[in-house]
């Protein structure tokens, strides 16, 4: 008798707990604007803010050994000849106000702030939900269309 005869096989795809991708982009962007405001808080005290992650080096025998490392957060801010200018950002994407717009013009990095939060209270509101689907939709390389056809 075939040792898989006794066992009882089935054919079983995996797939993920009910999770709404529209929830899921907008707690990714909350997520980033909360960490913007503490990226501006440092830019108002002068300083640069950084944040640590786990991740992997090798030490003089070659071993890899579990580090912190740390790295600067970009902020979504930066000064122009106009003033502060204001991005939205999903990923390293800047996401779209409107049909024609991107960005916002405050007139100093304390007026930064009050942008972040309308931009939060606008996630949180659904008014950027097309714009963060549209980029959040991954372009696909040609050559990968063509096996997902199965051409």
């Amino acid at each position: 008798m075939a040792p898989l005869s006794k066992l009882t096989l089935t054919s079983y795809r995996r797939t993920q707990p009910n999770r709404d991708p529209v929830e899921e982009r907008r707690s990714k962007t909350l997520t980033a604007l909360e960490q913007q405001k503490l990226v501006l808080a440092a830019a108002q005290k002068g300083q640069e803010h950084r944040v640590t992650k786990p991740g992997w080096a090798r030490d003089t025998n070659g071993n890899r050994q579990r580090v912190e490392k740390t790295h600067a957060v970009r902020p979504w801010f930066f000064q122009d000849g106009q003033g502060w200018v204001v991005q939205l950002k999903y990923g390293a994407r800047v996401v779209p106000l409107d049909a024609d717009n991107n960005a916002v013009i405050v007139h100093s990095l304390d007026d930064v702030a009050a942008v972040l939060d309308l931009f939060a209270k606008a996630v949180e509101g659904g008014e950027l939900d097309t714009a963060l689907s549209t980029l959040a939709q991954r372009r696909k390389d040609p050559s990968e269309a063509q096996h997902a056809d199965g051409t």
